[in-house]
């Protein structure tokens, strides 16, 4: 489609350029570094509030799963965080943390944290009774219950959330550079759409979807390794292998 308005000359080409230029120009960042060097740098940022993000969602879920006090407290903050528009915080954070790694790190973590939250409340609250009232008969420990029911029982949405959580942490990094960076793909779109270099502002917008694309397809596979009992019908061999003792 593109080819056909830029032959046809319906826009001019530094709108709507034809894909041959953004070729050349993918090329020419590729052979320079330049398309690996911004990469890698929102790469760091996308991993580390990924990792941030879902660690402290998943705490905070998991204890407001177990204490209906705790979420009353809880939620209303997440939820109200969750609200505001991450481009309302992102500039406070490089305020309050400067323009570099680590502001853009929790601009991606507070974007992530709000569907880790969710999914972890959700599969901690569908650990079937029956199986727990089980663990209570064989006098299983706190810490058991939680690896040998708990974290295998909710596995399946946890993955589902952090699924989602993989390709909005490269929004929230992407986010944290247009407002102020010297480096990443958000700031490469910046400086391309300031020259109306529009062929680099589309090779770096291809990068972002494939960088959310292979963390997606990560998560998938992760999911695949971790959920093979779900498949082969072994659920109920994790209360089977002399695990609890009592």
């Amino acid at each position: 489609m593109c080819q056909v308005l830029a032959t046809l000359h319906v826009y001019p080409t530094f709108i709507i350029p034809p894909p041959v230029d953004v070729l050349k120009v993918f090329v020419s960042v590729a052979l320079d570094g330049s398309l690996l060097h911004h990469s890698m740098v929102t790469l760091q940022a996308v991993l580390a509030g990924l990792a941030c993000g879902a660690a402290v969602g998943v705490t905070l879920g998991y204890l407001v799963a177990r204490s209906p006090l705790l979420e009353d407290a809880l939620a209303p903050f997440v939820v109200g965080l969750q609200s505001t528009p991450i481009v309302a915080w992102a500039p406070l954070l490089v305020i309050w943390f400067g323009s570099g790694l680590t502001s853009k790190a929790i601009t991606s973590a507070l974007i992530v944290l709000f569907p880790t939250f969710v999914n972890t409340v959700v599969g901690m609250r569908n650990v079937p009774a029956s199986l727990q009232d089980l663990l209570r008969v064989h006098r299983a420990t706190r810490w058991q219950t939680l690896t040998v029911l708990e974290i295998p029982a909710a596995l399946p949405v946890l993955l589902g959330g952090l699924k989602i959580s993989a390709t909005l942490a490269v929004i929230g990094a992407v986010v944290g550079e247009f407002v102020s960076a010297d480096a990443g793909l958000g700031f490469l779109i910046t400086l391309a759409r300031s020259r109306y270099d529009t062929p680099l502002v589309l090779v770096a917008v291809i990068a972002l979807a494939l960088m959310a694309r292979l963390l997606y397809g990560f998560v998938t596979l992760l999911e695949r390794r971790l959920l093979v009992w779900q498949r082969s019908g072994t659920q109920s061999s994790y209360l089977q292998q002399g695990t609890i003792q009592e």
